[in-house]
C-alpha cells in the first residue's frame, strides 16, 4: 500500500514552516492550514469532513507532524474522536477535537443525558472545539461550555488538561459504542503515538547530524570524530526500527482492520519499539549537542521533550512489551513464526 508522495512534501512543508521554539499550545494558524489543505481529518470519510485517505497516508502525515513538533492535535482528531463520533453515527463537530476512553455516569434524561464525571490529562482539551468521551457503551460528544476545565501539561508542555462535568446533553450528542470500542481506542491511540515517537526520533537525529556537521572542534567538526560517528550511527539504527515498525502497523491495521489478532501485535511491537528507541535517541542527542542541547532556546528540546513525554503515553514499552510477551506465550513454539511474520 504506497504513499502518495506529494502528499509527504506537502505535510512537511507545512509542519517545517510552523515550527517555532518559542510558543507552547496550541497553533492555531497551522491548524487552519491542515483544515485548509485536507490534512486535518485525513482518513475520515466524506460525509464525517474527511478526505477518505489510507492509514499509510496519515502515518507518513503523523511521522512529519512529530518530526517537527507539531503543536495541534491530529492524532485525537482524526484516528480517535472522528472515528469514535462517526461510528457511533453522530455528527462530527467541526474544529479540533480530542478524545478520551473513561468512566462517566451517562443517564438517560428527557430528550437527552446527565453527564457526570471527571477525566484526567485529556489532551488538547482547552484547544477543542468538543470532546469525544468513550465510557463503557456510550459515546459522548461534549461542547467546552459542559465541562470546567483545569489546564495541565505534559513534559512537552502541550495540554493534558482535567475535565469536569455535570450537564444534560442533548440526544444527538449521545450514542452508543460500537462493538469492541474499547480495545480499538487503546490500539488507535497507540499506534498514532507510535507515529508521532518514530517522527520525533527522525527529528532528532536530524537536528544532531546537522549540529555535528556545524560545530568545529579541535579544527575540524565534530561529526568527522569517529566516536561521534558512532553515536549518530547507533541513533539512525533507532530512527529506521522505530519508523519500520510504526509503518508496518499502519499497513497491518489498514488491511486486517484494528479488530484483527495481528493488528494487535503489529501496533503492541510498534508502541513498543518506537519508545524504546525514544529513549536512546533523546541520549545520543543531547550527548553530541553537549550543554547546549539542554538549553530552553535550542530547538532540540521540541523533539526531545516529545520524545520523554510520549513514549510514557498511550502505554508505556513496559506495558507493551507485556502484552507482546502474553501473546507469544499464548501462540507457543509452533505458532511464534507465524504470529511474528504475520503469516498462517
Amino acid at each position: 500500500m504506497s504513499v502518495d508522495q506529494e502528499l509527504v512534501d506537502l505535510a512537511e512543508s507545512i509542519f517545517a514552516d510552523a515550527r517555532d521554539a518559542e510558543q507552547t499550545g496550541f497553533d492555531a494558524e497551522l491548524w487552519k492550514n491542515l483544515e485548509q489543505t485536507g490534512l486535518a481529518r485525513l482518513t475520515l470519510p466524506e460525509a464525517a469532513g474527511g478526505s477518505e485517505a489510507t492509514l499509510p497516508d496519515l502515518a507518513a502525515v503523523l511521522t512529519a507532524a512529530g518530526a517537527f513538533a507539531a503543536r495541534v492535535p491530529l492524532v485525537e482528531t482524526d484516528l480517535l474522536a472522528g472515528w469514535l463520533a462517526h461510528a457511533a453515527g453522530l455528527e462530527v463537530p467541526s474544529g479540533p477535537l480530542t478524545a478520551v476512553a473513561g468512566a462517566l455516569e451517562v443517564t438517560p434524561s428527557g430528550d437527552g443525558a446527565r453527564v457526570v464525571g471527571t477525566l484526567a490529562r485529556v489532551p488538547w482539551a482547552r484547544a477543542a472545539a468538543a470532546i469525544v468521551v468513550l465510557s463503557g457503551d456510550h459515546v459522548v460528544v461534549l461542547e467546552p461550555s459542559a465541562v470546567t476545565i483545569s489546564e495541565g501539561v505534559n513534559l512537552a508542555e502541550e495540554p493534558r488538561d482535567t475535565i469536569a462535568v455535570d450537564a444534560t446533553v442533548a440526544a444527538g450528542a449521545v450514542g452508543t459504542a460500537p462493538a469492541g470500542a474499547g480495545a480499538e481506542f487503546r490500539l488507535r491511540a497507540a499506534l498514532g503515538r507510535a507515529l508521532l515517537l518514530a517522527g520525533a526520533a527522525r527529528g532528532a537525529l536530524a537536528e544532531s547530524v546537522r549540529y555535528a556537521g556545524e560545530r568545529v572542534q579541535f579544527g575540524r567538526p565534530i561529526g568527522k570524530f569517529q566516536a561521534i560517528q558512532q553515536q549518530l550511527a547507533l541513533a539512525a539504527a533507532e530512527v529506521a526500527a522505530a519508523a519500520a515498525a510504526t509503518a508496518a502497523a499502519a499497513r497491518t491495521a489498514a488491511v486486517d482492520g484494528f479488530a484483527a489478532d495481528s493488528t494487535a501485535f503489529a501496533v503492541a511491537a510498534a508502541k513498543a519499539r518506537a519508545g524504546e528507541a525514544a529513549g536512546q535517541v533523546a541520549r545520543i542527542a543531547h550527548q553530541v549537542h553537549g550543554a547546549i542541547g539542554f538549553t530552553r532556546e535550542h530547538d532540540l528540546r521540541l523533539v526531545t521533550t516529545r520524545l520523554w513525554a510520549w513514549r510514557d503515553e498511550d502505554g508505556s514499552d513496559a506495558q507493551w512489551n507485556d502484552e507482546i510477551g502474553k501473546r507469544v506465550l499464548a501462540a507457543g513454539a509452533d505458532g511464534l513464526w507465524p504470529l511474528v511474520t504475520g503469516t498462517p
